[in-house]
C-alpha cells in the first residue's frame, strides 16, 4: 500500500513539475513575442511622421508642377496644397492612434491577435489558386515584402511571367493557308518569358512600354505522311515510306519582345504610396520581337518493316534562317489576351519558296 502511494505521489510531483515547466517556457515565449512586437510598433511610430512628410512633399511638388505648367491656378494650388497639409496631419493622428490601440492590445496579452510578420514588415507568402479577398481575383506565385527596403512611392516598373499557347501555321508565298500543307489543329506554338513593364507618362499610366526576353517554340505538322529533307540548299517535304504516326518540324527562337501597351487604369493609393492597377482593364499592345534561331528539329512516330514502333528525332539546320524577327499585337483585360505573332523573316533561306510562321492563341500575364 505505501509503495502505490509513493508510486502516486511520485507521478503526481513528476506531472506537476512537467506543468510547470512548460508554462515556465510557455511565460518565456509569451514575454520575449510581446517585446518582439512592442519593439516593432516602436519602430513603425518612428516612421510615421518621416513618411507623411515625405509623401506630403511628393505632392507639394505635384502640385508646383501643374501651376507651372498653366493646368491650375495659383488660387487653386493653394487650395490643394492646404488640402494635402490637412491631410497629412489627419493620417499622423489615425496613425499613431492606430499604434496606440495595438499597443494597449499588447499590455493586456492580446498581441496573439496581431500579425507579428506584418507589424515588423516582412512577410513570405505563397499563393496558388487562392482568392484575394480585396479583388476577388486568383494569385499565383511567391511574394516576400521586407521593411529593410522602403517600398517605393511610385514605383513605374513592373515585372511579370509571361505564357503563350495557341495554333501556328506557316504562310507560304503564292499560296493561301487554306492550301496549307500544314495541320491547322495539329500545329501549336508555345512562348514563355519574362517581361517588364513600364509607364511612359508621369501622372498616367495611359501609356506603358513593355519588354524582355522569351522564348519561341514554333511547331509545324505536315500533311499526307511527308517530311522535311534537305538537300544542298533546299529543303522541301516528300513523302515517307511509312505511315507516320506523327511527324512535327520544330524550331525554339530566343527574342527580345518591344510592345508599347495603351489602356485605363486604376489609381490606388495607400498610406506610404501609390500604384496604377490594370486588373480586369481593357489594354492593347502593338510591337514586335527580334532574335535568334537556336535549334531547328524534326520529330518522327512510325511502326517500321518488322512491325516496331520508332522514334526519330532529327537535329538538323534544314536551312533555317539564323536569326529572326516579326511583328506581334495581343488585345485583351486584365492578366488574358488574344495574342497574334508574325514572323517577317522566311523559315527557309533561299532559294527556297518563302514560307513565314504565324501564330494566334492566349496570352498570360502572371
Amino acid at each position: 500500500m505505501l509503495r502505490i502511494v509513493m508510486y502516486v505521489t511520485l507521478v503526481t510531483m513528476t506531472f506537476i513539475a512537467q506543468n510547470l515547466g512548460a508554462q515556465t517556457a510557455k511565460d518565456s515565449l509569451d514575454m520575449h513575442r510581446k517585446e518582439r512586437v512592442l519593439e516593432a510598433l516602436k519602430k513603425e511610430r518612428e516612421r510615421v511622421v518621416p513618411e507623411e512628410k515625405s509623401r506630403l512633399k511628393k505632392e507639394v511638388e505635384r502640385i508646383q508642377a501643374l501651376q507651372r505648367e498653366g493646368k491650375i491656378s495659383a488660387g487653386e494650388a493653394q487650395r490643394r496644397k492646404e488640402q494635402e497639409a490637412k491631410r497629412s496631419a489627419l493620417n499622423i493622428e489615425n496613425r499613431l492612434a492606430i499604434l496606440d490601440n495595438k499597443e494597449a492590445l499588447v499590455e493586456r496579452g492580446e498581441y496573439a491577435k496581431l500579425d507579428l510578420n506584418a507589424i515588423e514588415g516582412s512577410m513570405l507568402r505563397i499563393d496558388f489558386g487562392t482568392e484575394n479577398e480585396e479583388d476577388g481575383d486568383l494569385l499565383f506565385g511567391i511574394e516576400f515584402k521586407s521593411d529593410n527596403k522602403k517600398k517605393k512611392y511610385d514605383k513605374r516598373t513592373t515585372s511579370d511571367l509571361i505564357i503563350a499557347v495557341g495554333l501556328n501555321n506557316a504562310i507560304i508565298e503564292g499560296q493561301s493557308l487554306n492550301d496549307s500543307p500544314y495541320k491547322a489543329w495539329g500545329s501549336r506554338f508555345f512562348e514563355l518569358g519574362w517581361q517588364w513593364k513600364t509607364r511612359l507618362l508621369k501622372n498616367s499610366n495611359a501609356v506603358r512600354v513593355s519588354y524582355g526576353l522569351s522564348l519561341h517554340s514554333n511547331g509545324l505538322k505536315p500533311k499526307d505522311d511527308r517530311y522535311f529533307v534537305s538537300e544542298g540548299e533546299t529543303t522541301y517535304l516528300e513523302p515517307f515510306p511509312h505511315k507516320l504516326k506523327k511527324a512535327k518540324f520544330r524550331q525554339d527562337h530566343l527574342v527580345v519582345p518591344l510592345f508599347l501597351e495603351f489602356g485605363p487604369s486604376e489609381k490606388k493609393e495607400y498610406d506610404r504610396y501609390f500604384r496604377y492597377s490594370t486588373r480586369k482593364k481593357f489594354k492593347v499592345g502593338i510591337g514586335g520581337y527580334a532574335g535568334v534561331n537556336l535549334t531547328s528539329r524534326q520529330k518522327l512516330k512510325y511502326r517500321d518493316e518488322s512491325g516496331s514502333h520508332t522514334k526519330e528525332k532529327i537535329k538538323d539546320s534544314y536551312n533555317t534562317n539564323d536569326f529572326v524577327y516579326g511583328l506581334a499585337a495581343y488585345v485583351g483585360a486584365g492578366d488574358v489576351s488574344v495574342y497574334l505573332k508574325y514572323d517577317l523573316n522566311p523559315i527557309f533561306r533561299d532559294p527556297n519558296p518563302e514560307q513565314r510562321n504565324i501564330s494566334l492563341g492566349l496570352r498570360f500575364e502572371l
